[in-house]
């Protein structure tokens, strides 16, 4: 199953039918239920016919973003070369071998650009990249429950520059972007899964590059009961499970580029940057 979310409200793709969802029903709600795609299901019932998708917002209401870092031996590679000058090197391998992975803060609701809106780069950086992403649905209780495309934006100078800004390298208004849809399963994606990126600017590609699943090298389950092992989300939240695919070092987004990231089970989500 695959849930938009519309101006109209949250519209469900079943076996290629769409139907569009109780006003009163919410996100919030999903997120908060014992078994979500129970509760979708149940939904159904009281749902009418849904003609065609427009625009779609991204599927959050009141959820946290949260993500992971140095999960892909490409990432791991990444920080350790943004980190040169300040000898970051050894605790990036640090982290890639340890049992306890990098956790942090993403954004707020309101810091997330919906699907074909624009997301940001920060004025005060030189070298900013966006970062695809599967990105996990988890409910109130812990449990992952779906799937959708995130985009991590990050501003490698300034993470580079002192692990300490990794909040202002990260976290900033539009930093993020969800979409196009969430994928409601309890089957998560295969290793073989690909996440697929390319930038385009002046309507050429300007970058382009692949990874799948399988090369991220933490079980996603881990990741989700690391973050919930001593912390609390009611509304649910989405969790960021890294990247593996990383531009070349003389590589920045500008403004007016178009980002484009796949994963075929959920679709492509597309970003310009303000």
């Amino acid at each position: 199953m695959k849930l938009y979310s519309t101006p109209e409200g949250l519209a469900l793709e079943e076996n290629q039918k769409l139907s569009l969802l109780p006003a009163t029903f919410s996100l919030d709600r999903l997120f908060e239920a014992d078994a979500p795609g129970k509760l979708l299901q149940e939904q159904l019932s009281s749902a009418r016919p849904f003609a065609k998708l427009g625009r779609v917002l991204a599927p959050l209401q009141s959820q946290e973003v949260w993500a992971a870092g140095v999960t892909y031996f490409r990432s791991r590679t990444a920080r350790i070369e943004e980190s040169k000058a300040g000898g970051g090197g050894t605790f990036y391998d640090r982290v890639y071998e340890a049992d306890r992975p990098e956790l942090f803060f993403k954004a707020t609701p309101h810091r997330v650009a919906d699907p074909g809106t624009p997301v940001r780069i920060r004025s005060d950086s030189k070298w900013n990249v966006p970062e695809p992403e599967l990105t996990l649905a988890i409910n109130a209780r812990g449990r992952i429950f779906g799937y959708t495309i995130g985009n991590d934006m990050s501003s490698r100078d300034i993470e580079g520059e002192n692990p300490l800004y990794l909040p202002q390298a990260k976290v900033y208004d539009r930093s993020a972007a969800l979409g196009p849809c969430l994928v409601i399963s309890d089957e998560l994606p295969g290793s073989d899964t690909v996440i697929s990126i390319e930038v385009m600017r002046g309507g050429k590609p300007g970058f382009a590059g692949q990874t799948t699943v399988g090369q991220i090298k933490r079980p996603l389950a881990s990741l989700a009961e690391w973050l919930f092992r001593e912390d609390r989300f009611p509304h649910g939240c989405f969790l960021m499970t890294g990247t593996g695919v990383v531009p070349p070092n003389d590589f920045t987004l500008r403004s007016g580029d178009e980002i484009r990231i796949t994963i075929a089970a959920v679709g492509t989500l597309v970003n310009s940057v303000a």
